[in-house]
């Protein structure tokens, strides 16, 4: 944003500053033109009074000598036609083209002493001309050559020195222009940089009051709704985290009073009805080991989503085919009572390592295989261990019903179960459990349709390293 602010204060300050060397440089130019032709039409003038001197006298010596001495002097030739003649100083040659042109319209009593302005880098000279006499006749024509030479120098120096000036006026523009744009944008950029941090993290640090005195406002305000939403949402996860806990034990005590009171029922009837309480139970146990673990899990990924904070609790690379390999025979006693056929696959370097911490990778695999084996049994289970690239992938695949599209979009949100898996017994937060702890260990979750039928779930890690020491085994 601060390059896209400055880059457009830069063209403006350039272009202003363009603006006001061309003013100075035109009236430069402008000027000098003005001073250059007001002094050789002077010159002319006197030049043209003593060529009048001397056709009444018929003299010419004294208009020679001046002539001569005005050409070495300026270097500049004059030409003049009398009636008896035509005088020639500075070399400048009467029949050539433009000077015969100039006696012309001189002998027509057209004076043109007009000159065109002056460039720095021009080339040639100019002729200027007036005719002398009395008010009736013309008794002459006077033509001199003007050379700008020293005129368009001053004039290159003149450019050069504002220039310079130009250079560092824009340098100087340009630096007050970026000291500007960092003080005013400064406190934004610290404010996007904070809204990113609350929104991966759920807090942030207080924002420095710097810059203008609306942003200071801002910042001030801000610093204070994120300290209350931090609050809010650290108060809902302890109290889901306390809540699933202090459960724990009456729930247990619970368990076991129901237990004991089994023991006791005589007849069919009281045993059914005892072994529905008993069900009600184990689900209500169910739910709060799973609401205990999504919180536990949602701590995680509020706690260790900041970039590189997460590393900070790992215990280093993790093998993922070892773990899986672990969790697939884990995984092997219920997969023959469910009539599914498990496969580990890998297609990776088996040494390859992941950040990752181990435990909670585990549990992602764990929750990975038994809802395969649930929701899809009697069928071919895959367990793939992948390398795309820089990334590494664990694949859960199997040949089941699957689900739609649309159910893979809301199969992470919490307590969320198909319609078509109402008969079987679940908690709907398996796959929000991986969700976030994949996310909490720099990885995400990816849900699709295993062709051609199935379910495929994939964790992807955005890097692996190779294997350390072969004896290091996590």
């Amino acid at each position: 944003m601060k390059l896209r602010v400055l880059g457009v204060l830069s063209v403006l300050v350039l272009l202003l500053v363009l603006i006001f060397s061309y003013v100075i440089l035109s009236s430069a130019g402008r000027d000098l033109t003005s001073t250059l032709q007001i002094n050789r039409a002077a010159s002319l003038d006197r030049i043209a009074q003593v060529a009048f001197d001397a056709a009444t006298d018929s003299d010419t010596t004294v208009l020679q000598r001046d002539m001569d001495t005005y050409s070495d002097l300026y270097n500049e030739g004059l030409v003049v036609r009398l009636q008896t003649g035509t005088l020639v100083s500075g070399g400048l040659d009467p029949e050539r083209a433009d000077v015969r042109d100039a006696l012309a319209r001189a002998s027509l009593n057209l004076s043109d002493t007009g000159l065109d302005p002056i460039t720095p880098f021009g080339t040639g000279r100019e002729l200027i001309s007036r005719s002398f006499g009395s008010a009736s006749q013309v008794m002459g024509e006077a033509i001199m050559e003007v050379n700008p030479d020293a005129a368009r120098a001053t004039l290159r120096t003149r450019w050069l020195a504002t220039g310079v000036a130009t250079l560092a006026l824009a340098a100087l523009l340009l630096l007050g222009a970026g000291r500007v744009t960092g003080w005013v944008l400064r406190p934004v950029q610290h404010l996007g940089t904070a809204v990113r941090e609350l929104k991966d993290t759920g807090r942030t640090s207080s924002l420095p009051e710097a810059g203008p005195p609306e942003l200071r406002e801002l910042s001030r305000s801000f610093t204070a709704m994120a300290a209350t939403l931090g609050e809010v949402i650290e108060s809902q996860r302890q109290l889901i985290a306390d809540t699933s806990h202090h459960l724990r034990n009456p729930v247990g005590a619970l368990r076991l009073r129901v237990d004991l009171l089994l023991l006791k029922l005589k007849n069919q009837d009281e045993a059914a009805a005892g072994a529905g309480v008993l069900a009600e139970l184990e689900r209500v146990e169910e739910i709060l080991d799973s609401v205990l673990r999504l919180a536990v899990a949602e701590h995680r990924v509020i706690e260790d989503s900041a970039p590189g904070e997460h590393r900070a609790i790992l215990t280093g690379g993790v093998n993922p085919l070892l773990v899986l390999g672990e969790e697939v025979d884990r995984a092997r006693p219920a997969a023959l009572l469910s009539g599914n056929i498990l496969t580990l696959c890998a297609e990776a370097d088996p040494g390859l390592e992941i950040d990752c911490n181990r435990v909670e990778l585990a549990q992602m695999l764990g929750e990975l295989l038994n809802n395969a084996l649930k929701y899809a049994p009697g069928t071919e289970i895959t367990a793939t261990l992948l390398r795309v690239g820089p990334r590494i992938i664990i694949e859960i695949a199997d040949s089941g019903p699957g689900l739609e599209p649309a159910q893979l979009a809301a199969a992470t949100t919490r307590f969320w179960r198909s319609p078509d898996h109402a008969a079987i017994r679940g908690t709907g937060m398996g796959m929000t459990i991986v969700d976030k702890l994949a996310t909490a260990n720099g990885a995400h979750l990816v849900l699709g349709s295993n062709k051609p039928t199935g379910l495929r779930a994939r964790i992807v890690f955005d890097a692996c390293h190779p294997a350390r020491e072969s004896g290091r085994r996590r």
